[in-house]
C-alpha cells in the first residue's frame, strides 16, 4: 500500500517584500509549495531570482510579507531545531575551534557541552572532518569549511536540511564532492533535502527541479513541480 509522505513544510501564497514604497522590491511572489519527508529538491535561478529568500522563509529566518509558511511535519518547538541552514558564505565562529562550531546549535539547544561535543565529532568523522576538529575556521580550505557546517547540521539530525548555492564558492570538483556529502547525509539522518543553485550539474543530482523567475516559481522545463492543495476554508 502507498501511503502519502508527511508534509514537513509547506508555503501557501508566500511573498516578501523589502523596504516599502517606491524603493519596494518583491524577493518572493504568491509562492505556493510543500517538501515533503524524503524530498530531493534542487531550486534553479540566476542571482537575485528570489530562490535563496524562498529558503529562508522555509526555514523561519525571514517571516512573508503576506501568505503563510507552516511546518505541519514537525514536532512542537522552535522550527531552528528541527531544520538545518547550510549557508554559501562563511558561517563558522572564528573565535572557536571546528568541534566547538559544530557542537554550537546543540549547546545553544540546551544540550550539556560533553555530550553536545561527543555528536559533534561524531558528525565530524561521518563528513570526513575529524582529524579538522581543533583547528580554527582560518585554517580551513572553502570546502573544509563546508563539511564541517554540513557537520553542524548533522549533528542536530534534523528532519529538513536546505542548503543555499552551497557550492557557490567552490571549484567543480569540491562543489560536487559537497553535494556528494550533502545527499550521504540527508540519506543517514533521514531528512528532506532542499538546494538552491544556478549550477545545473548540481541541480541535476536530485531528484526534482524547482526554478525560480524573478521572484516567481515555476516548473523547471521537463520537471515537476509539486504545489501545496487548496485551503478547504476556515477551520477557526
Amino acid at each position: 500500500m502507498i501511503t502519502e509522505r508527511e508534509v514537513l513544510v509547506c508555503c501557501q501564497d508566500v511573498a516578501r517584500t523589502y523596504s516599502s514604497g517606491p524603493a519596494a522590491v518583491v524577493a518572493v511572489h504568491g509562492a505556493t509549495c510543500q517538501v515533503r519527508a524524503g524530498d530531493r529538491i534542487a531550486i534553479t535561478g540566476p542571482s537575485g531570482s528570489g530562490k535563496s529568500t524562498l529558503l529562508h522563509l522555509m526555514a523561519a529566518l525571514e517571516e512573508p510579507t503576506t501568505g503563510e509558511v507552516t511546518w505541519p511535519g514537525l514536532a512542537e518547538g522552535p522550527v531552528a531545531a528541527q531544520v538545518g541552514v547550510v549557508f554559501q558564505g562563511p558561517s563558522l565562529i572564528p573565535a572557536l575551534d571546528v568541534a566547538e562550531n559544530a557542537a554550537l546549535p546543540l549547546v545553544l539547544a540546551g544540550i550539556p557541552e560533553e555530550r553536545a561535543r561527543r555528536r559533534a565529532l561524531d558528525a565530524l568523522a561521518l563528513v570526513a572532518a575529524g582529524d579538522l576538529a581543533d583547528k580554527l575556521p582560518e585554517e580551513l580550505s572553502g570546502g573544509q569549511a563546508q563539511r564541517v557546517a554540513i557537520a553542524r547540521v548533522l549533528a542536530l539530525a534534523p528532519r529538513l536540511v536546505l542548503a543555499d548555492e552551497p557550492t557557490g564558492q567552490l571549484d567543480r570538483a569540491t562543489g560536487q564532492h559537497i553535494i556528494d556529502i550533502l545527499l550521504a547525509t540527508a540519506d543517514s539522518i533521514g531528512a528532506a533535502l532542499v538546494v538552491t543553485t544556478h549550477d545545473p550539474t548540481v541541480a541535476r543530482r536530485l531528484a526534482e527541479q524547482w526554478a525560480m523567475h524573478e521572484g516567481r516559481l515555476q516548473p523547471a522545463p521537463g520537471t515537476r513541480r509539486r504545489s501545496a492543495p487548496a485551503p478547504q476554508g476556515d477551520m477557526s
